[in-house]
């Protein structure tokens, strides 16, 4: 499918000026809507929004939050997978000057419930039924004194989202005009929250105008262009289906398709039916394709551009995803919630770039790489990846301490990321986060798992590392060791972690041990362990 775009470009010129400024993502949205129009903003369940159909539903979510309460500068957590409520729900309470807090699908009740009381949430815009969870039981047991208000997707009663819609159908456009006008591009938009090695999680704070300069000059990188179908199947609680998903698609006038769960089958058969151009995801994705299409020959040439990263990326894959899938541009890159995108690979760049390095630095960011003194290296030499420019949070939520420590005087976000810059200034990265790995594009903090697994009444100490995985990367092991006159099984640990921390976070095999190694400051030596 593609975009008939009037002939004359003067308003696409005028749009990219725009966007290339401060603004906010609402006022963003409603520009590419003045230009997009008519064509497809969203497909999905076979259903078609226009741009300006978007925009208004939009409107209508943003004054049903003024109908609720909503005040400027609180917080709405949403939790759901990705759907077009989701994207409703983003905008709305944004039009209103709140910020969303996004919260992880797979996390179970405590996990969620510490994210919205960290965040003071006022109101939480939750799916009803997800892959058989409910999420308001999840919730139950958990003290929110904050949450006024819950908003069910697809959900009926009084707290079901028609019902919410509903009740924003008598207050006036002029109320949404006086909101959205009294939005700052430096107004914060989100909380992101991101686990730190110290184990509790942190929430990032952005603002709008450095996202969408970030993430508009990202799209241009990617060249996401009016007429590409985005096939989303990122998660909108992360940055990737977020900020470099369904936002960026809209400001270029792409078209968004979203899939809550990803399954290789499900896939192959809407980027047939949909003609997917543009499909951004970790390399697993395109490894589960290639093995759909050796089960049934699947038609793929609409695929034009793919964006991968958060894991290694083999030089055959990229080699098979050009001949098998026939993608006709790859990249790769490397970011984090703080500074959302770093840099990114660029049209043109060989199989070897690709593979081996993230690119360079996007518009608006610099990187260098430094000495334990801080000292900046030169070309090729390995020191801690540091970055600054548009894309760095403004701080963590509510803890000067850990933004000081992340944010230099100098405005240098320290990334606890180890890496080199060859004479081309592209990044590559030679050392991950000292403990952190990635199990299927999912970041996974050992510090944080072992904090539940100590809860468990049964377990004394306990310490995880990243394994590889053929399928996932690398996958959690749990060393643990137990209290004194108590036994488990590997079986019964792994049981009980499923219970209490997302999928991604539950380790796949557990030892047991009489003491973990440690060094002479009794910090547990991890290397010994993953050897």
């Amino acid at each position: 499918m593609q975009l008939a775009i009037a002939p004359d470009p003067s308003p696409l010129r005028a749009l990219d000026e725009r966007l290339s400024g401060p603004i906010t993502i609402p006022a963003a949205v409603e520009a590419a809507a003045a230009v997009f129009h008519g064509a497809p903003a969203i497909v999905e369940h076979g259903e078609s929004w226009s741009y300006a159909e978007l925009w208004a539903r939009a409107r209508q979510t943003a004054a049903a939050f003024l109908a609720a309460g909503l005040r400027k500068g609180e917080a709405v957590g949403i939790w759901a997978p990705n759907c077009r409520e989701w994207i409703l729900a983003t905008l709305g309470a944004q039009i209103c000057g709140a910020r969303i807090v996004p919260l992880n699908t797979r996390y179970k009740g405590r996990e969620a419930g510490d994210i919205l009381r960290r965040a003071h949430a006022a109101m939480l815009c939750m799916s009803g039924n997800f892959l058989g969870t409910d999420y308001a039981a999840l919730l139950r047991d958990e003290a929110l004194p904050n949450l006024r208000r819950r908003i069910v997707f697809g959900g009926g009663g009084s707290e079901g989202w028609e019902t919410f819609l509903a009740a924003g159908a008598d207050v006036p456009a002029a109320a949404v005009d006086s909101a959205l006008a009294s939005v700052a591009p430096d107004d914060i938009c989100d909380i992101l929250f991101t686990s730190g090695t110290t184990g509790a999680p942190k929430g990032a704070l952005t603002a709008h105008g450095q996202v969408i300069q970030l993430f508009y000059n990202w799209a241009k990188r990617m060249t996401l262009a009016a007429g590409d179908q985005f096939l989303i199947v990122n998660p909108f609680f992360h940055t990737f289906g977020y900020k470099a998903g369904w936002l960026p698609a809209l400001l270029r006038g792409a078209t968004v398709v979203p899939m809550p769960v990803y399954d290789p089958a499900g896939a192959a058969a809407l980027i047939e039916a949909q003609k997917i151009s543009f499909l951004p995801g970790p390399p697993t994705i395109y490894q589960t394709l290639l093995a759909e299409q050796t089960k049934t020959k699947r038609d793929f040439s609409s695929l034009r551009v793919a964006v991968t990263g958060a894991a290694v990326v083999p030089p055959v894959l990229i080699e098979r995803m050009y001949k098998e899938l026939g993608i006709r541009l790859v990249f790769s890159g490397y970011g984090m919630t703080e500074c959302g995108v770093i840099a990114m690979t660029q049209a043109g760049d060989s199989v070897e770039t690709v593979c081996g390095t993230c690119g360079c630095a996007v518009t608006g960011i610099e990187i260098k790489c430094v000495d334990d003194e801080g000292r900046t290296l030169g070309v090729g030499e390995a020191g801690e990846i540091l970055v600054r420019g548009v894309g760095v949070m403004q701080g963590y939520l509510d803890d000067p301490e850990a933004t000081a420590a992340a944010i230099d005087a100098q405005g240098w976000l320290h990334t606890g990321d180890v890496g080199t810059l060859d004479e081309r200034g592209y990044l590559r990265i030679t050392d991950r986060k000292k403990d952190m790995y990635i199990t299927g594009g999912f970041n996974c903090y050992p510090a944080e798992i072992e904090k539940i697994l100590c809860e468990n009444p049964k377990v004394e100490m306990a310490a995880v590392v990243g394994m590889p995985d053929e399928r996932l990367g690398e996958v959690g092991k749990a060393f643990l060791v137990l209290r004194p006159g108590q036994s488990a099984t590997e079986a019964e640990i792994i049981a009980w972690a499923r219970d209490n921390m997302a999928n991604f976070k539950v380790p796949r095999s557990v030892e047991f041990r009489v003491e973990l190694p440690r060094n002479a400051a009794g910090k547990v030596v991890r290397m010994d362990l993953r050897q």
